[in-house]
């Protein structure tokens, strides 16, 4: 099972590419997921991202947590054992 990082702070306009695309200057994002409203199709402001290890998973955990980018500050960490998808 590969790493998954948990990424909040997202904006409204968050992709799952635009979500994989930040991680993978720190390693092999191998799938990403934008949790979004059933109704409205809008995201909630977070996602997961599957890592390739978890050296790489906390490569972008130090990277990333606490950083902002367009105005939202990101909260990074671990998500041991949970599967959004």
């Amino acid at each position: 099972m590969s790493p998954r990082i948990y990424v909040g702070g997202l904006t409204s306009s968050a992709t799952e590419t635009r979500l994989r695309l930040l991680c993978v200057p720190h390693g092999t994002g191998t799938l990403a997921c934008v949790i979004r409203s059933k109704t409205t199709g809008q995201p909630f402001g977070y996602g997961f991202v599957e890592m390739g290890s978890a050296k790489e998973a906390g490569e972008v955990i130090m990277a990333l947590n606490g950083i902002r980018l367009e105005g939202q500050r990101f909260d990074v960490f671990s998500v041991p054992g949970i599967s959004p998808w």
